[in-house]
């Protein structure tokens, strides 16, 4: 949907501007410009930006987003051109001719032939290619879906299937397989079918929420009052009502659409944006955007409106700001003019999940998230920390942030119950995303949201918005990345492939997953279905949880290039958290003492292993204040988890305090660490009895010389020679060793004296 503003409107400064915004624009935008071009389309199948000319279109892909990106191009016969779109396999170029023909071109051989509509009294609405494994292409009629199959041999399509109904209008994506179409008298009664690897899926007819005017009208549904978006993994509709001035969101079911609620708006005309799963909900004609995070269903902004702000943009007065690049182009075309430089200008065209179209300056831009702008906008540090766990396309920035603020909240001495379930917040999603295998650490993100692009001429009473012009119908089709993960099982989701994922190189074939399934109450569903098609009926809310399965959209993130996940280790709670803080806290230690007790006690319910050295440091910091006797407590009741590293700090700190340093030792017995016990035991002075432990455990690792030295220091002659006898007796060779022959004399030397 296109939103448009005053031409009046001012150019948006820099980003030194000082402005606040929550989103924003940065340069470069990607250039499309081309001479004699025909407006521009978007091929969601493929991510492709198309740019026709008289004999040639023009390709920019958009994922991953390149503001640099070379064109590539193919020849096609002149003509009208209504819309256009590349088979998923590339091997084909189809273009609407009119609104009964399609013509298609096979880019290997050069070859073209013509579908056209069987009767005059039927109009073509528009077309996509699909991975349907029954059919290729669908043709979008005013009498119904058309589903088409490729023939080699005969070089021409074959109809497979026809689903006669009434069309007004349409709505399509490929990310989610879904076709939305509209009829009756105000355009609000809707057919749905997703059509995915693996098979077709019939929704049931559902009717959209629609105001009555003051005067009794009635007004008519528009296909640019509607989006389909995908966030969390959930394809969601999101409707727009200009008479209740209300975004009516639709999620649906495998046998039901359920209304979940709406968000108000406060402006007459509205865009929607999806950024990293984030709804941006434009409110174009106050010039500020609203944003939502849906994940618990919550229809609570993130934070006020704030507006949307270009951000490093040179000047066309400042040529100090002019980029050099070595480039085909002139410096002047990557320098922004004043009217390429207006926000929310009459010629945008918001495409969803996250790119504005410029379509008289033939610009795209892509819209950016201020995670740190974001997160300084509320006081509530549990709920920041929870958006920032769930953000993926910036996961580094988003951890980055999510430390620091709990260093912060800890070195303010913010109160304990506050900072417990911050931590309870990083702890808990750690230890869900290992369970799940989603963490994986020092893998970077390459992955960009999916893009949409619609038509630029003028406006249809039905468009293909998926494929349609940017233009003064303004529609966009909402493609959305589904970064994130439903909260419910994925087993009673319906699934669909996820070949948007994946980035093209270069204009080659996209590939397809080819594997995808869908799951029908947990049962597996493969192969070929030609229509297994489910009836609505009543459904009760508790059975919307229980057996009704929604329809989703498959995670975006592939094994190709998975980004790095938000979610913070106790190693690096440690290492980037409690190890920090402890350096810059003066005074007494005890609240970082219970801050610690806290993650401790979070980590030991969500069963999270904890960092040894965070047990060292709890022990540090008890002994600092002389708090022996609570120190024993934490061993005696497991609060310090028993390790060498622990074990070790009980009788550093223990020096002072004997009943501590014993905790230590016992420590190390009660784990086996014989060598380490023998060794404290003899530098404790208690050579026998380390003697007679290692004796008994068989330890053979500790020299005889420390032994031989500890008796010998305790000037007891009986025990030097007991000693000196039991290494004599028990350690082959040792007769041999210059060990024996020293303290052999030495006892010799003393009995002479004693005798003298």
């Amino acid at each position: 949907m296109s939103g448009k503003a005053s031409s009046s409107q001012s150019s948006i400064g820099l980003s030194g501007s000082g402005a606040l915004s929550h989103v924003y624009i940065p340069y470069l935008p990607l250039r499309c410009s081309v001479a004699g071009s025909r407006g521009l389309f978007y091929d969601d199948g493929n991510k492709l930006l198309l740019s026709p000319t008289s004999d040639q279109v023009f390709c920019w892909k958009t994922v991953p987003f390149d503001p640099v990106v070379t064109p590539t191009s193919d020849s096609i016969s002149e003509g009208p051109i209504l819309s256009i779109r590349y088979s998923l396999d590339a091997k084909f170029i189809a273009v609407q001719r009119s609104d009964h023909e399609i013509q298609f071109w096979d880019r290997g051989s050069g070859e073209t032939f013509s579908q056209r509509c069987r009767s005059e009294s039927e109009s073509i609405l528009g077309f996509f290619w699909t991975d349907c494994p029954m059919c290729d292409v669908v043709f979008v009629k005013t009498s119904g879906l058309d589903l088409f199959a490729y023939n080699s041999e005969s070089r021409s399509l074959q109809l497979v299937e026809t689903r006669k109904l009434h069309v007004s209008w349409y709505v399509y994506t490929h990310e989610s397989r879904l076709v939305l179409l509209a009829s009756g008298m105000q355009c609000k009664i809707f057919n749905g079918f997703q059509l995915s690897s693996a098979g077709i899926i019939r929704l049931p007819k559902f009717e959209m929420a629609m105001a009555k005017s003051e005067a009794n009208n009635k007004p008519v549904l528009a296909a640019e009052d509607i989006f389909i978006a995908t966030i969390y993994g959930r394809i969601y509709c999101l409707q727009v009502d200009r008479i209740a001035m209300l975004l009516h969101s639709y999620r649906f079911y495998r046998d039901v659409v359920v209304q979940q609620g709406s968000l108000p708006i406060y402006s007459s005309k509205v865009a929607v944006s999806v950024v990293d799963n984030v709804l941006l909900v434009h409110q174009v004609d106050a010039k500020v955007v609203i944003l939502y995070d849906i994940f618990a269903d919550s229809r609570a902004p993130i934070s006020a409106p704030l507006p949307l702000l270009f951000r490093g943009f040179p000047r066309s007065n400042s040529s100090s700001l002019r980029p050099n690049r070595e480039d085909t182009e002139s410096s002047e075309v990557n320098v922004m003019s004043d009217h390429e430089a207006i926000v929310y200008g009459d010629d945008w065209s918001f495409l969803v999940p996250d790119l504005i179209c410029d379509v008289v300056n033939q610009l795209l831009w892509k819209i950016h998230l201020d995670l740190e702008a974001i997160s300084a906008s509320s006081s509530e540090v549990p709920s920041v920390l929870e958006f920032l766990q769930r953000r993926k396309l910036e996961a580094n920035k988003a951890k980055q942030l999510c430390l620091s603020i709990a260093r912060t909240v800890i070195l303010e001495r913010r109160p304990v119950s506050t900072v417990s379930r911050a931590i309870d917040v990083l702890v808990s999603s750690y230890s869900h995303s290992v369970k799940t295998g989603t963490y994986i650490k020092g893998i970077k993100s390459g992955k960009t949201s999916p893009s949409i692009v619609p038509q630029t001429s003028g406006p249809r009473s039905s468009a293909d918005v998926s494929a349609s012009r940017v233009c003064a119908v303004g529609k966009s089709i909402k493609h959305e990345s589904a970064a994130g993960v439903d909260s419910e099982s994925p087993n009673r989701f319906l699934n669909i492939s996820d070949s948007d994922s994946e980035d093209i190189a270069s204009f080659e074939p996209p590939r397809t997953t080819s594997n995808n399934v869908q799951l029908f109450d947990g049962k597996l569903a493969r192969g070929k279905l030609t229509g297994a098609e489910t009836s609505g009926g009543e459904v009760r809310s508790s059975s919307l949880r229980s057996g009704n399965s929604p329809l989703d959209a498959n995670v975006l993130e592939q094994q190709e290039s998975q980004p790095t996940s938000p979610v913070i280790s106790s190693d690096e709670m440690y290492s980037f958290v409690f190890a920090p803080v402890e350096e810059e806290m003066i005074g007494e230690p005890s609240y970082l003492v219970a801050i610690i007790v806290e993650f401790l006690r979070s980590a030991n319910l969500e069963k999270v292993e904890v960092h040894p050295n965070l047990y060292v440091l709890t022990i540090q910091l008890l002994s600092r204040s002389e708090r022996y006797a609570e120190l024993g407590q934490f061993v005696l009741n497991k609060i310090l988890e028993p390790s060498r590293e622990v074990a070790m700090q009980l009788l550093e700190s223990g020096r002072q305090h004997s009943l501590t340093r014993k905790l230590g030792l016992d420590m190390l017995r009660q784990l086996s660490l014989h060598h380490d016990y023998v060794l404290l035991l003899v530098q404790d002075g208690y050579y026998l009895e380390a003697l007679r432990y290692a004796r008994k455990y068989k330890v053979s690792t500790v020299r005889a010389s420390l032994f031989l030295e500890s008796a010998f220091t305790s000037n007891d002659l009986q025990h030097l020679a007991a000693v000196l006898r039991f290494f004599s007796d028990f350690i082959p060779g040792f007769r041999d060793t210059s060990d024996h022959d020293t303290y052999y004399r030495i006892l010799n030397e003393r009995n002479s004296s004693i005798a003298a």
